[in-house]
């Protein structure tokens, strides 16, 4: 079946690799016409002038004036829907977490294990495996967020669960047979041969959980560490004689930096400021999301401590954060709204950019022919907007 969605805002839309034509943030069109995007089975065919729409269109689509936005791209999911990952890692649990950020406007996603156990990872990733195999919306990898981390900056994970990278966990690291992998590790728990070796076997490593010094930290980027998860949050700071982590990321021109913009794991200021020193493309929206996110129930276990969400902050009895309670659209709202980062910019930060971090940049995060057609449509007070299933 052909569909034309028209009638819509486009945002991060190109006609070709050079053609840009989408709306600005007051939601003018940046061209002469409105554009229709042309959808055949799953990928975009073409965007066209919506008075010029083919003569082999089946059914037309009207977004009704709102925005029209690639869909989003979350690299760090714990869970959704009322289920942890850890919990159960079936093919089971990634359907429901993929129902719940749905709603949201995430159309494709990392469900990420939090430190535990080899048999528990062996099984996370069997679980990943089997649902791209059975086509589960949304599942395109993993992210595996530990054991591997310092005990120093374990925030909400069980330092019990600690472990070093020997032959049998490299194995496990690089077993994922479809889709991408993610690891954060902290950088000196490990040594830079070893990071070489993750990289070289398509692994994307991700520095996080870590007390590593600055030094430690451009030793891991020179092996072939590229990102840093939920940067600011669990690992050294930047100061004034000792850049940390924190002042080698900001400083490195090439890797991505995941942030979480809850108003809570960051102050806004801070954000902008890393923002602003980091090459455009360079830092991606992340949710860190917890079960409570598309869920009723506000209270969840984790590691055997009771965690509860309140006002969108999820956090332990003493007060230590534990992930969040925020979606993908409410990250966009708040950069734009919190931050002052440009619609535009806040869409890409949550579409383009994690897909380039992954390596899928190619087929999706834009509205562009070839890529996938993965959409979120919203409004302009960021409530979704249903589109008919095509």
């Amino acid at each position: 079946m052909i569909t034309a969605l028209i009638n819509a805002k486009l945002l991060h839309a190109y006609r070709d690799s050079g053609t840009y034509v989408g709306a600005n943030v007051d939601g003018q069109v940046c061209a002469d016409e409105a554009y229709a995007v042309i959808v055949a089975g799953d990928y975009i065919r073409e965007l066209v002038p919506v008075n010029q729409l083919p003569n082999d269109v089946d059914r037309t689509i009207d977004l009704g004036g709102n925005y029209l936005a690639p869909g989003f791209f979350d690299t760090q999911v714990n869970g959704g829907g009322g289920v942890l990952f850890n919990d159960a890692p079936t093919v089971e649990t990634l359907i429901a977490m993929s129902e719940a950020h749905k709603q949201f406007g995430t159309s494709a996603m990392l469900p990420t294990l939090i430190s535990d156990d080899l048999d528990v990872m062996r099984a996370a990733i069997a679980a990943v495996n089997g649902a791209i195999e059975q086509g589960v919306p949304g599942i395109v990898g993993i992210h595996l967020e530990g054991p591997f981390l310092n005990p120093a900056r374990k925030g909400v994970h069980n330092a019990n669960k600690f472990k070093v990278i020997d032959d049998e966990a490299f194995d496990i690291l690089t077993s994922l047979k479809k889709g991408k992998t993610l690891v954060t590790l902290a950088p000196e728990q490990t040594d830079t041969q070893t990071i070489k070796r993750l990289a070289d076997a398509g692994v994307v490593v991700a520095a996080g959980h870590t007390a590593a010094t600055y030094e430690q930290t451009c030793q891991a980027l020179d092996a072939g560490l590229t990102s840093f998860t939920h940067l600011f949050n669990a690992m050294t700071p930047m100061s004034s004689r000792e850049p940390g982590v924190v002042g080698a990321a900001l400083q490195s021109a090439t890797s991505w930096c995941g942030i979480i913009v809850d108003g809570f794991h960051v102050h806004p200021a801070t954000l902008a400021v890393a923002i602003a020193a980091k090459p455009k493309g360079k830092v991606v929206l992340v949710t860190d999301a917890m079960p409570t996110v598309g869920a009723a129930e506000k209270v969840f276990t984790l590691n055997g401590e009771v965690i509860r969400a309140e006002n969108g902050r999820c956090a332990t009895a003493d007060d230590t954060l534990a992930g969040s309670d925020l979606d993908m659209l409410a990250a966009v709202k708040n950069t734009v709204n919190m931050v002052g980062i440009p619609l535009e910019e806040a869409v890409k930060m949550a579409s383009q950019y994690p897909a380039d971090m992954m390596g899928l940049g190619e087929c999706m995060g834009r509205i562009a022919p070839g890529y996938r057609a993965q959409f979120t449509a919203f409004d302009a007070d960021f409530n979704l907007v249903s589109i008919d299933k095509f």
